[in-house]
This record gives structure tokens, C-alpha cells and sequence, in this order.
């Protein structure tokens, strides 16, 4: 890049994207120039601030002064902004879920690379400290043969989060829980566990008459090396989230990731080793009437500036963005189908 400087723009203006407006401008060499969102009214908050703001976000594809472009928008719109942006020109952090399908999620890896632009997908929940010590003990074969993987989701989701929404809860345009709310369980269960091989799912709406998509269910996944995992979610726990947790159990060792959002170590008993003098001073992101997971859009956008100036690798790609696509399209193929999907 010929300035250090990089040049955000944000598609979305709502529960998210003022996050990603404050890690934006906390760096010393990031600079938000333009936002765009349907509604108006969101974007007033930025009046008067220098930034360029749009209803049309293809219009603000235009502006030649963005060099990246943030796609904070509802599930179904990932893939068809992430497209344009990269065709106009312009780097793409995408959030989670990266799309609806693999077939989506093809597409965009594939214009990045006609394009030659980097394609960037928020997965926060990697940088949480208790992740990186675990992901480091399997990589330095600390654990040795991992044999079972609990991922155990209890989160709390009342009538008000999908009513107030024109999306939410809309199988067409949200995609199902797996997506919206636990997809980034998934991730850190191939991020420890690799490829996996065959998904069976059960699940079912319990509770939420006024969504189309299920609010609770049980997923197994059989790993490449014969690892076996389990994710247990539901969006009905009392009144507020529970536990988010993933559970490894391994031939040396076993570790429990816990707390409200994958922030606390309780519990190890490994071979040789221990985990000590973790960092859990990120706080949640909090939306009001429920907490999301952990905090760390800063160190992904961290990634992202550092990538574009100094060449370092990319943190979450297109195509690991994909893998979790992939499991939970066949999830969900599984569930329609009644039966084991191999992938």
C-alpha cells in the first residue's frame, strides 16, 4: 500500500457495526471515511464526525479513498456486499457468519482471488486467551491423540430479539442458531479438532413460536482423525445466557474453556503442563439485553491493518471462514434429511 494509513468504510450501522467503529479508530494507523446503512437514523451518531455517509452502499463503493470495506450486515447480505466490495476495488472484513452457503462462500474466495484483494473473516473468539493457550498445546502435541470435543451452548434469546428484527429468526435470511448465534463454537472446534467427515444433527423450535428456525438442538461431528465432537445448543436458558463452553479431552490431558463467553480456564488436568497467568480482562460485547462473545474485534483489526501494510499473514481466511460453512449447511441437511451427511 502506498499509505500506511488504511481506510475503512462499514456497510451495517446496527448492533454491531459502532464496535467496529470504535476498534477503527483506536488504531493509530486506521481511519474510518465512510459508513452506510438503510436506515438513516443509525448513521446520525456520525454526522459532523468527517465521515462520508451513504443509504446506497454501492454508492459509496465508489469513493476512491476506501481501501477496506466492513460487512456488518444481516447474515443473507454477506456474501452479495463481500462480492461488490471486492469487485470495486476494495479488501473485505466480513463478519460472521461469512454466508448462507458454501456455494457463497466459494464465490467470494474466488473473486478475492480474481480481484487480488484479501478477504478477511471476523472470527474474535480465536484471540480469547484461554483458546490460544489450548490451540498451542495441540500444536506443540502437548495433549497428544484427542479423542472427544463437548462444545455446550446455553444461551438465552427472549421474543423481543427476533420480533424486533426484520431478520432474525427468518430461515431464509438468518440461516438458523447455528449461524447466528453459535457459529463461532464451531470454528474453535475445527480450529482444535480439524477436517471433519460426517454430521448428524437433531433439533427443534421448543419454545419461540413466532421464528421459523430451531432454537435448540444436538450436532455430531466425526473428525478426519477419528475425533469425535458434540455441540448441545439451545436459545433457551432462563431469562439470560448460562454457558458458552468447549471441553477437550485428550490422551494427556483435559481442558474446559468456560464461562458466559469462552473466557475462563475451568478446569485442566494435563501431563505436563499448565496453563497459568491468563489475560481475561476483555470484556464482553454487550447488546443490551443479552452479552455476546468476548471483545476481541480490536486484535482483528489489528490483523487486518497489519496485513496490508507489513504483509503478515491472514488471520482468518476465506476458506477457514468456508470450513464452518460447510459443517453447518450439512447440519442442517441432516436435519431435513434424517440422516448422516458426509462431507
Amino acid at each position: 500500500m502506498e499509505s500506511q494509513t488504511v481506510r475503512f468504510a462499514i456497510i451495517g450501522y446496527g448492533a454491531i457495526g459502532p464496535r467496529h467503529k470504535e476498534k477503527i479508530e483506536r488504531l493509530a494507523n486506521a481511519e474510518l471515511v465512510a459508513a452506510c446503512d438503510i436506515n438513516e437514523q443509525k448513521l446520525e451518531p456520525l454526522s459532523g464526525n468527517g465521515i462520508k455517509l451513504f443509504t446506497n452502499y454501492k454508492e459509496m463503493l465508489e469513493l476512491e479513498d476506501i481501501d477496506v470495506v466492513s460487512v456488518c450486515t444481516p447474515n443473507y447480505l454477506h456474501s452479495v456486499m463481500t462480492v461488490d466490495a471486492l469487485k470495486a476495488g476494495k479488501h473485505v472484513l466480513c463478519e460472521k457468519p461469512m454466508a448462507l452457503t458454501s456455494r457463497e462462500c466459494k464465490f467470494m474466495v474466488h473473486t478475492a482471488l480474481r480481484e487480488n484483494k484479501k478477504l478477511f473473516i471476523v472470527k474474535q473468539n480465536r484471540y480469547n486467551p484461554p483458546v490460544k493457550s489450548v490451540k498451542k498445546l495441540i500444536e506443540d502435541k502437548k495433549l497428544g491423540r484427542i479423542f472427544y470435543i463437548v462444545t455446550n451452548c446455553f444461551w438465552n434469546r427472549n421474543n423481543g430479539y427476533y420480533v424486533k428484527s426484520d431478520w432474525k429468526g427468518k430461515k431464509e435470511l438468518d440461516g438458523g442458531a447455528l449461524f447466528t448465534q453459535f457459529s463461532h463454537f464451531i470454528d474453535l472446534m475445527l480450529l482444535f479438532g480439524g477436517n471433519v467427515e460426517s454430521v448428524y444433527t437433531q433439533a427443534a423450535n421448543l419454545n419461540h413460536p413466532e421464528i421459523e428456525i430451531e432454537d435448540t438442538g444436538t450436532v455430531i461431528l466425526k473428525f478426519s482423525g477419528g475425533i469425535i465432537g458434540t455441540i448441545n445448543y439451545t436459545n433457551n436458558a432462563y431469562q439470560k445466557n448460562m454457558e458458552g463452553s468447549i471441553t477437550v479431552f485428550a490422551e494427556k490431558g483435559t481442558i474446559k474453556i468456560g464461562g458466559q463467553y469462552l473466557n475462563e480456564l475451568e478446569y485442566q488436568m494435563i501431563e505436563d503442563a499448565q496453563i497459568e497467568n491468563l489475560d481475561i480482562s476483555a470484556k464482553p460485547n454487550d447488546y443490551g439485553t443479552y452479552q455476546g462473545s468476548m471483545s476481541n474485534h480490536d486484535k482483528v483489526y489489528e490483523n487486518v491493518v497489519d496485513s496490508l501494510t507489513n504483509g503478515s499473514k491472514v488471520a482468518v481466511s476465506g476458506i477457514e471462514g468456508m470450513w464452518t460453512t460447510e459443517v453447518i449447511e450439512a447440519a442442517y441437511k441432516s436435519l431435513d434429511r434424517g440422516e448422516v451427511i458426509y462431507l
